[in-house]
């Protein structure tokens, strides 16, 4: 596997040969902007459980009979934890926000995911808190909020807590993905496959504990579920969790930004929302965002340190 400092430049930036490994990375929150639209239109409502379990499961179990491989030694518990925070418990929370609160104000609560990060890499990466991350990455939750609340925005208290500790469960997830790493010898489908899996055996009893009986699926939901297994769960993670184990973490998180931006895209194509100069210049920000967070942070050039006085000559 590639270190992850071989595909830095300096300052913790993305070399530019590493662009369309990261335009593939960005590839799964663009696919994960879909769910918004998917859960309101196309699946059943009233079951955010199993909309996560059948995103989940089906595809983690798929990705394991493709690559035959399993955790061994201590990768049980990793994948385990992993597959708790980035799948079994961000799915349901995802999909409880997404049903509760209008698509815009679910994604804005999912901006904030950048932040989260670049917080959590100087407690779990020890890495420097960086003044340049932080302010992308506010920049971008600013321009989320302008692209996708409007003035009739209903808040839902419920939908809200679950907006936002699902993003910090991400965060975590995608925080400790990082300083793991992947194991030698096992590939990005592999390690998706065992948090898909895991995640998603940790909702069955979830699932059917809170919600009963599955409910009744009609061609209209079952394209649904096929196009959130197949498409955002098992392309989408395998694409996801190769970028974080390649590429600097907080460049990784910022692309979650994506996800708000294409909801509201296919909400005005789809949904006949509108899409006023205030949410164009909430575009233009968040996108500056996302470029700004595949750049290294700006460092001070030697030349501007300041020169030493000359030394007086001994008399």
């Amino acid at each position: 596997m590639t270190s992850p400092a071989a595909q830095m430049g300096a300052g913790g930036g993305i070399r530019s040969g590493n662009l369309p490994r990261t335009a593939l990375t960005a590839l799964a929150p663009a696919v994960w902007g879909t769910t918004y639209v998917v859960t309101t239109e196309l699946l059943p409502p009233g079951h955010p459980l199993f909309a996560g379990l059948l995103r989940a499961l089906p595809a983690g179990l798929v990705a394991l009979a493709i690559t035959r491989t399993l955790p061994r030694g201590r990768w049980w518990g990793k994948a385990a934890v992993l597959g708790v925070l980035n799948i079994g418990l961000f799915l349901p929370l995802l999909f409880i926000s997404a049903e509760r609160l209008p698509g815009g104000v679910a994604a804005t609560l999912g901006a904030g995911q950048p932040l989260v990060v670049a917080v959590l890499a100087v407690a779990v990466l020890h890495e420097r808190l960086s003044g340049w991350r932080l302010c992308w990455g506010a920049v971008g939750a600013a321009g989320v909020g302008l692209v996708v609340i409007g003035p009739d925005a209903a808040l839902d208290a419920t939908g809200i807590v679950a907006g936002l500790v699902g993003a910090a469960t991400m965060a975590l997830g995608v925080t400790l993905t990082k300083r793991w790493g992947r194991p030698a010898g096992v590939g990005p489908t592999a390690f998706a496959g065992w948090q898909l899996t895991a995640g998603g055996l940790f909702l069955v009893p979830v699932t059917f504990l809170v919600e009963g009986t599955p409910p009744a699926i009609d061609p209209t939901a079952a394209l649904g579920y096929l196009w959130l297994g197949l498409v955002g769960g098992l392309i989408t993670y395998v694409l996801w969790f190769r970028g974080i184990t390649t590429l600097p973490v907080s460049s990784v998180a910022v692309l979650a930004l994506l996800s708000p931006l294409v909801a509201a895209v296919l909400g005005a194509v789809l949904l006949g929302q509108t899409l006023g100069p205030v949410q164009l210049v909430g575009f233009a920000l968040s996108l500056a965002a996302i470029v700004a967070g595949q750049l290294p942070a700006p460092t001070r050039s030697r030349n501007s340190a300041p020169t030493p006085a000359p030394q007086t000559a001994p008399r």
